[in-house]
């Protein structure tokens, strides 16, 4: 796959010049609703016996329109993004560097400068995707705005359980630490990326030394609390307990949670090494105990939970 930035105004050496269908959205965590709208411009292109594109968008539009205190976290930081549209199979990724200037043009000029001049025949995107000035332009007027210069498919809502599937509910089911729905509409475990660093030390005094995780970009963390985790490794998953929170047996106050992990059956110094985080299963909320004893009681219950619920 060939990923290519663009800045507006297009500078038109970077485009391809052969006929492509374009899949249009911005598609955090590439989830099962994003996952058939890529796939129906796949089958499209090679439908018309053409080329396959995705073009999405960074940062998101809420960080350049919104006010915001604190920087947006995301379900998939940008490489994570790109890693996933890799995996379906896309020929060209378009990532189009969204700004105030961009976000201004007209839903026409959308059509003219980032469909038409890039040689799109087809575009393909989900029902309530929106584009030009204060979203405007939608599917249903796309027709308009093209021109009879290209054609275009609606992908219907994608539901579960009634609901459709979508990044602001699967935001929503993390921060309830809800991870088991979410692997449902990810169609796979969600995942952080991260780098081992030095923590506190103090899980080894009690029997349960732990990988502290630093994240790597901005990935959104689950509600605090305990979980049934893998950690991969140089290629090597292991099996785990996580817990995320702010250690409040020990600590009266912090100001950001901390990622915990203690392996099953690991005897390995990974300082230093990035790994990721994959969250299958939520044990229980963060709790605060009364001494140290009861806290390894806990954690042991924690222990064999994990295991019960993960392969080892």
């Amino acid at each position: 796959m060939d990923t290519i930035y663009l800045n507006h105004p297009i500078d038109k050496g970077k485009l391809k010049i052969v006929p492509t269908v374009m899949a249009l959205g911005f598609f955090d965590g590439v989830h099962k609703g994003h996952q058939a709208v890529i796939s129906a411009a796949i089958d499209k292109a090679k439908e018309l016996g053409t080329t396959a594109s995705v073009m999405t968008f960074n940062p998101h539009p809420k960080e350049v329109l919104r006010k915001q205190e604190n920087q947006m976290k995301y379900l998939t930081p940008l490489p994570e993004k790109i890693k996933k549209i890799k995996q379906l199979g896309v020929d060209t990724l378009y990532i189009v560097h969204f700004t105030k200037e961009f976000a201004d043009l007209t839903p026409q000029e959308f059509v003219d400068d980032y469909l038409i001049d890039m040689n799109v025949v087809h575009a393909v995107a989900g029902f309530d995707f929106t584009y030009g000035s204060l979203g405007k332009g939608t599917m249903e007027t796309l027709p308009f705005h093209a021109r009879n210069r290209l054609r275009s498919t609606i992908v219907e809502k994608l539901e579960a359980d009634n609901e459709k599937v979508s990044s602001s509910r699967i935001r929503q089911l993390l921060s309830n630490g809800e991870v088991e729905a979410v692997t449902e509409l990810l169609g796979e475990t969600y995942l952080i990326r991260g780098t081992v660093v030095d923590g506190e030390k103090r899980g080894r005094t009690i029997g349960f030394p732990t990988a502290n995780i630093q994240p790597k970009d901005r990935f959104i963390i689950p509600k605090t609390g305990v979980y049934a985790v893998t950690l991969t490794v140089r290629d090597e998953e292991f099996s785990g307990v996580c817990n995320v929170g702010f250690k409040p047996t020990f600590h009266n106050e912090a100001n950001e949670p901390t990622i915990e992990v203690h392996l099953f059956s690991f005897d390995r110094d990974i300082y230093g090494e990035d790994v990721s985080l994959s969250w299958h299963y939520r044990i229980r909320d963060e709790q605060k105990f009364l001494n140290v004893d009861d806290l390894i009681k806990q954690i042991n219950l924690d222990k064999e939970k994990a295991m019960s619920l993960l392969p080892l």
